[in-house]
């Protein structure tokens, strides 16, 4: 992608996690969620990242710096709100001057390339100077309601749930917190960005109000995948986050010939590598970047993790970490392989 960057917004302490990391380090799969997000926007072809940090900034940098990440950081000193939080990036603004960026939030890792990459497409369409990424669900309790103009269907407003009207509740189109914007008129926009709320804060979605006020152009683009707006505020909310994933990865597996005859138990991280014809059993864990040839079967009862393994092995009831098995190798089952 040409002149696009990203801001990831990553400085939650997420005190309902109960947890001493930031909310960004919790993990879907073993992996934090911060990485399923990265690793999206780089797979579009984005380079150019500024992660905002918060709360305990040195476990996220460390964890960045460790995994070999290319980014730039915005520190958000205080969190007062996801205006507040965009303009700590100021810096990385105005460095892309004339670009596009994509606003994330690094607590929501479900958000996919091909939601970018068409809300990106809407974006230059209409020259717009935002688009907002919006999905339809089931149940829009406690989000922002998308507000279309009812002749042109065409973006009007965000009207959050604690303020919307009986009719607007009715509404199941919803804001997902994933915006793109023209980096020049985002930089206008959250200079006028006033906290004249209840919390006090600076909201990125008042952006969208005072672009319009001043003609510019909102577009919402709907994506046809309702997970987008999935984030976790506690840990009953990250648990549903790995139920989705993982049944995600299981039916990407068996769309390239994966065998899994039952679920139970199978956990799979989302950067492993299985071959065509290989067979997964229940009560298996694959983890980290491991990679498994073809016609090969693991499990049950078996844990692997960053490992490699060629094609035609079995591993029953066995345990290996950061191990290479060749093609054709017999492995004693139950057993234990540490490199």
């Amino acid at each position: 992608m040409n002149s696009v960057c990203c801001i990831i917004l990553a400085a939650g302490a997420g005190k309902r996690m109960k947890s001493e990391k930031p909310k960004v380090l919790s993990e879907v799969l073993f992996k934090p969620m911060i990485k399923w997000v990265i690793d999206m926007v780089k797979s579009v072809g984005i380079d150019d990242i500024c992660v905002v940090s918060g709360f305990k900034r040195n476990l996220l940098v460390d964890y960045l710096d460790n995994e070999q990440i290319k980014y730039k950081e915005a520190f958000q000193k205080e969190q007062k709100g996801t205006a507040h939080a965009v303009n700590s990036a100021a810096e990385f603004l105005n460095d892309h001057k004339g670009y596009d960026v994509i606003v994330l939030n690094g607590d929501a890792p479900l958000i996919d390339e091909d939601t970018v990459k068409k809300a990106l497409y809407v974006h230059r369409k209409y020259s717009a100077s935002s688009t907002v990424i919006t999905s339809k669900i089931d149940n829009p309790s406690g989000y922002g309601r998308i507000i279309r103009d009812k002749d042109t269907d065409r973006f009007k407003a965000i009207v959050e749930h604690k303020d919307a009207t009986t009719e607007q509740l009715k509404i199941n189109e919803v804001n997902s917190g994933a915006y793109w914007f023209k980096v020049d008129d985002l930089i206008e926009a959250l200079k006028m960005v006033q906290n004249n709320n209840s919390q006090g804060e600076y909201y990125l979605t008042d952006t969208l109000e005072i672009l319009l006020k001043n003609g510019r152009s909102v577009e919402p683009y709907l994506t046809s995948n309702p997970d987008v707006i999935l984030g976790a505020n506690n840990v009953a909310q990250l648990s549903q986050l790995n139920e989705i994933a993982r049944n995600r990865v299981i039916d990407k597996l068996l769309e390239y010939g994966v065998n899994i005859p039952c679920k139970d138990g199978v956990v799979i991280s989302p950067d492993v590598q299985i071959g065509e014809n290989s067979t997964i059993l229940p009560s298996t864990i694959i983890k980290g970047k491991t990679i498994v040839g073809k016609a090969c079967i693991l499990g049950p009862n078996s844990v692997i993790i960053n490992s490699r393994v060629g094609s035609d092995v079995s591993l029953e009831c066995v345990y290996c970490s950061n191990y290479t098995f060749r093609s054709g190798e017999e492995v004693s089952p139950m057993s234990k392989y540490i490199s």
